[in-house]
Order: structure tokens, then sequence, then C-alpha cells
């Protein structure tokens, strides 16, 4: 016997929310290609399959209205992930840590549902609940199992409302658990027995994972719940340039929320910033001539947008505003160094033999030497 969810309706954002869901922080922009966008939509989707990928990539609508990209790489991995939630599979974004996974995530499930709010974030200790359904304890002693008494997951209430639901890290949350979702998502269907009922999936229901396999203490997704999803990897960006503009756009995204300068104003230190994170990551200077050891860490695009973040407070709070390389050094120095007894030869030995023989960087190695020190 099916059983239906009461959606509930999410309080409106207060303007000082640090960080506003992506419906809302962009809201104007789907409200803009909602209106001119004359495609078909898939059941329940507010925006057709063209319009979400224009929202992730960015681009001009015939009225002049510009849509900032929210993903900066190639156009068919957004294409495929988009598709695919049209779809009857399930999606999952795969990538090294710090290729936008997450970012991704909520923004997909922001144009097409317009809620990015259905999250199950994965953990050790995540619970089968989490994804299932819990239950009111006071109302279960009171009355026993009854509908009243049955708390739906952001899954659940997914399913019943024909929404997209998200659940972060996967690869986190114990196997058993994880095996959970291959009914909702083979059957479209979650049983709910101590009931004698079942919640269906409507139209407009559909689920993106995220997970990366470089983190210790992962959990193998089985053979048959794998099969359940169609996966798309985020690579790292292609291009320094690309990289330098992602960075760049979102720390100044960041920055307006915590009244910091604007991003562009240190472009040049993010430039550096992103040379030395990527040169670390493929052990090799950028103009090909020189090997470099590699650290242990991962020195992903997410990090290097938080040592520039955070060189922009200190250079607003301790400084004139414009970010130098003394403001950088000691954010690159922590993502760099994870383990001192191996990172730090890497780190001293990357500094003499390249940083300190490249012309203009003169500066920022000497602010790096005194934060070695």
């Amino acid at each position: 016997m099916p059983v239906s969810v009461e959606p509930t309706t999410a309080p409106s954002t207060p303007a000082e929310v640090l960080r506003p869901h992506a419906e809302d922080a962009f809201g104007a922009e789907l409200a803009a290609l909602a209106e001119q966008d004359d495609r078909p939509r898939p059941a329940r989707w507010r925006l057709s399959p063209w319009a979400v990928a224009t929202y992730l990539l960015g681009g001009a609508l015939p009225d002049g209205t510009v849509i900032t990209p929210k993903y900066v790489g190639p156009r068919r991995v957004v294409e495929v992930a988009v598709s695919t939630l049209a779809t009857d599979r399930a999606l999952l974004l795969l990538g090294v840590p710090g290729t936008a996974k997450t970012w991704v995530s909520e923004h997909l499930a922001a144009a097409v549902s317009g809620d990015s709010t259905l999250l199950v974030q994965g953990t050790a200790g995540t619970p089968e609940e989490a994804i299932r359904y819990g239950w009111n304890y006071a109302q279960l002693l009171a009355r026993g199992p009854s509908r009243e008494a049955l708390v739906p997951s952001p899954v659940m209430r997914a399913m019943a409302e024909g929404m997209t639901a998200r659940v972060e890290e996967l690869t986190r949350i114990p196997a058993d658990v994880q095996d959970t979702l291959i009914t909702v998502l083979s059957e479209k269907t979650l049983p709910i027995p101590e009931l004698g009922q079942e919640v269906q999936a409507v139209g407009g229901f559909n689920l993106i994972a995220t997970a990366n396999d470089r983190d210790r203490g992962v959990n193998e997704l089985s053979s048959a719940l794998r099969r359940r999803f169609n996966t798309v990897v985020l690579p790292l960006p292609e291009s320094a340039e690309a990289e330098v503009e992602i960075v760049t756009r979102r720390v100044d995204q960041i920055g307006r929320s915590l009244d910091l300068p604007p991003a562009p104003v240190g472009v040049d230190e993010i430039r550096r910033v992103v040379t030395v994170f990527r040169e670390l990551r493929a052990g090799l200077t950028s103009d090909g001539r020189t090997k470099v050891k590699s650290p242990s860490g991962t020195l992903s695009t997410a990090e290097a947008i938080s040592v520039v973040t955070g060189g922009l407070a200190l250079s607003a709070h301790f400084g004139d505003g414009v970010l130098r390389p003394g403001d950088v050094a000691a954010g690159v120095l922590g993502a760099v160094v994870r383990d001192p007894a191996t990172d730090r030869v890497v780190w001293q030995e990357y500094l003499e033999t390249v940083v300190r023989e490249r012309e203009g960087w003169q500066d920022f190695y000497r602010a790096c030497r005194e934060i070695s020190a």
C-alpha cells in the first residue's frame, strides 16, 4: 500500500546567511532561465536539460541576461551528467578531492528541482535510517508504528515529491548501508515493512552521489550498486589559466560574503599559488624542464581556493588590502607539508631548486623561507 510523504517548506534564506544555498544565491539566474526556456522539460523539472547545462556552464540569454559559469571544465561532462538525470539512472560524480563534485551536485539539484537541501552526508557512522527513514520515538512508544511516528529521510522525501536527492561521500558510508539504495534505485520503491506500506517514486525523482577514491578508509561500492549509477568523472582543470579562473571566481564569491577585497586585485598571487600546486601535483615544472618531488597531499583546486581566501583575510585585516606573497606563504606551507617528516623535505627542495631561481618570484621565495624557518 503506497504512503504519501508530506512536503515541508524550508524557511526563506535571511540576508545574513554566510553561505546561501545555490537556489537562493543564484535565484535570479534560475528565474531568468525558466522564463525564457521553451524547450521540453522532464517531469517536475524546473528547467529543460539545455537550460540546466547553461546554468552550470554559463552563457547569455536572448534578452541579454548573463548566466555566470558555476563549473569551468569540459562541456561534455556536464551534458552527460544532466542527460543522466533525465533518465532513470542515478548519477555518480567521481573524482579526486577538490574537483568540485559537491559544488556541481548542489547546482544540478538546484537547477533541476529548485531545492538542493535533500542531502545525506556520508560518513563512517551514517546509519541506514539516514537513507530510508527513522522514527519519532515519543510517538512510537505512545501509539506504536504509525504514519505519524515515521520520520522520512531526504531520499524518501525526494521519491515522494519527485525531487533530486543528494548523497555526499557515498564511499564513506558502510557497505551494508550503501546497499540500502539498491532497491530505491532499481525498483524506485522504498518498503516500510513496519506499516505494511511503501513509498513509490514519482516522476522527477533521481539521485546524485559523489565519491572519491583518494582518501583512506573508503568502502568500495558493490557491483550491484555501481550498476545503478552512471559514473561521470570530474577531471582536474586542464590548464593553469582554467584553474586560475576557477580559483579567482570562487574566492571572489566567498570574499563578498566575508567583506574581503576583490579577488582580481591579487590575481598575480593567485596565479603563483596555482602554479606551485600544479607543479607539485605533476612532479614537473610548467616549462617541462625540471622534475620535482610530489608531497603526500592532493593540492587540489579547493585547497588553492582556501589558501587564497585566507591570504585575502590577512591582507584585509593586517595589511593594505592587496594580496601579497607574505599573505599566501603560510597557507601554501600548510597545504604542502601535511607529513612533516617527508613533505618538508619536498617543499625545501622545491623552494631552493625552482622558486629561488624563478624570475620575479624573489618576494615569494623570501616569504616562504621566513615562514618555513
